[in-house]
């Protein structure tokens, strides 16, 4: 169902549009957690091989991270332009915007599928992939990369059918996927014993299905809407356009992927134990960000309609309603992470270690006090990119990034190495990231608050440049 987000109580709006959207995220959520538990509880005959098969995984979570932000990132980009097309009414416009993002999605989405597959061991080896788990790791990662086309066409569908207020469709293909996903886990990874692999292959079919009946669903809701004059299939002006909003959103959400690479690296500079305990937590933590960005997402569409309509005026109260709905969705994590630490992570495991045990609960711990502070920057940053403010939502993104990068650089290892000059550091060890992230999340936050407040947002210069009747 195609929803004006322009039209009527802006709180009710946004409870509605959004809910669908964050029921989505749990069940994505849910399914990339299964994965983590099904690898810890159910690969190999004796808890070690569990633990091992666990961080297998979780050692190349980062770079799989980096292709969702990336498609995360076009998803994005795209679905401001269509968003404020759709708001003005240009609908021969917003045609073309959605199949030139779809044509332009596949093509990227092509070009690093092959050039993942040929730097996928050379990237392992550059994130310091312990030798007992490398082999699996490279594995895991390369059958994921094989399906990035299927992510890329997936995460743009889901992007249009937002933009056009349609947050129910979506949920419905990523039910189905996440409990297919899940089903084809356990029977890969227990009867057929295919280990690691079983996992990457379960998300690999389970995907590539969703994606294509999503995007013959989007098409022919497309159709549906009627227009005058026909819409050209591409558009070199369009994607110039979409490109404005897509860059610099795809670089923010790679530059936040880099830099929990380059954390990656400094994880797996670690023994197996603490990388399988550190990548239960940051699963965890994911779930609750990612619930967040949701509703993020969601502010962003309902900003991008009403600058397209000129009602400006909406956006504030639309911005109260996200702030007492990412309240709602705080509580709970903040519940199961301080209170349950232990029983979280030990879903993971048939049998942890003391060790892993130890770092995902002191992670959760750390982290989780902070989350509504990060709910408050990410509700920021969506008016900001949903407005088209894309130099002050990358300034208070790319913050987030450096602080956490450079703190947990400076705290965790004893010194830093930089040709022949060794720079010595505080040498905290694992503490170290209980320190860096929830500072790198209080100073951008602050940065993010302020930009809003600002009023950055209300400059209409690129709302009205999609508004004129320019060249398709």
């Amino acid at each position: 169902m195609i929803t004006d987000l322009t039209k009527g109580k802006p709180s009710l709006l946004i409870w509605r549009f959004t809910l669908p959207m964050l029921i989505s995220i749990i069940f994505q959520q849910m399914y990339n957690i299964c994965d983590s538990v099904i690898a810890g509880n159910f690969v190999g005959s004796a808890p070690i091989d569990g633990e091992l098969a666990l961080a297998a995984v979780g050692a190349s979570y980062p770079v799989t991270m980096l292709f969702i932000q990336i498609a995360n990132g076009i998803n994005g980009g795209c679905a401001v332009v269509i968003s404020q097309l759709f708001g003005a009414k240009e609908h021969v416009r917003m045609k073309t915007a959605v199949s030139t993002s779809m044509i332009t999605t596949l093509a990227l989405a092509a070009v690093l599928t092959v050039g993942g597959l040929i730097f996928c061991d050379p990237i392992m080896t550059a994130l310091n992939t312990p030798e007992n788990i490398f082999a699996d790791s490279a594995l895991y990662l390369r059958i994921y990369i094989a399906g990035l086309p299927f992510l890329f066409m997936y995460n743009v569908c889901t992007g249009i059918f937002t933009a056009l207020g349609d947050s129910k469709t979506p949920l419905i293909f990523l039910i189905a996927s996440s409990v297919g996903n899940i089903i084809l886990d356990l029977i890969m990874v227990i009867p057929m014993q295919m280990g690691v692999a079983g996992v990457a292959w379960a998300t690999f079919i389970a995907q590539g299905i969703s994606a294509v009946l999503a995007a013959v669903s989007l098409f022919a809701r497309i159709g549906k809407i009627k227009t005058v004059h026909k819409s050209p299939l591409f558009s070199p002006h369009m994607l110039r356009t979409i490109s404005r909003i897509a860059i610099p959103t795809i670089c923010q959400q790679s530059f936040v992927s880099v830099g929990n690479l380059l954390i990656q690296g400094l994880v797996n500079d670690m023994d197996s134990a603490v990388i399988a305990g550190y990548s239960s937590a940051i699963k965890l933590n994911t779930f609750a960000v990612n619930a967040m960005a949701c509703i993020s997402n969601g502010i962003s569409s309902f900003t991008a309609q009403n600058v397209g309509a000129g009602k400006h005026e909406r956006i504030p109260q639309g911005y109260k309603a996200g702030l007492v709905f990412t309240a709602v969705c705080v509580v709970p994590f903040l519940v199961c992470y301080l209170c349950f630490s232990e029983a979280m992570i030990g879903i993971f495991f048939s049998e942890p270690s003391d060790e892993a045990l130890k770092i995902g609960v002191s992670f959760l711990r750390a982290a989780s006090p902070f989350y509504a502070v990060l709910g408050i920057k990410l509700l920021s940053d969506g008016v900001l990119k949903g407005a088209g403010a894309m130099r002050s939502f990358m300034a208070a993104t790319f913050s987030d990034l450096l602080l956490r990068v450079v703190l947990s650089y400076l705290l965790v290892p004893n010194c830093i190495e930089l040709g022949r000059i060794v720079i010595p550091t505080a040498g905290m060890g694992f503490d170290g990231f209980l320190w860096a992230w929830p500072i790198g999340w209080g100073l951008s936050a602050v940065m993010s608050l302020w930009f809003y407040l600002r009023g950055n947002w209300r400059s209409t210069a690129f709302a009205s440049s999609l508004s004129k009747n320019g060249k398709q």
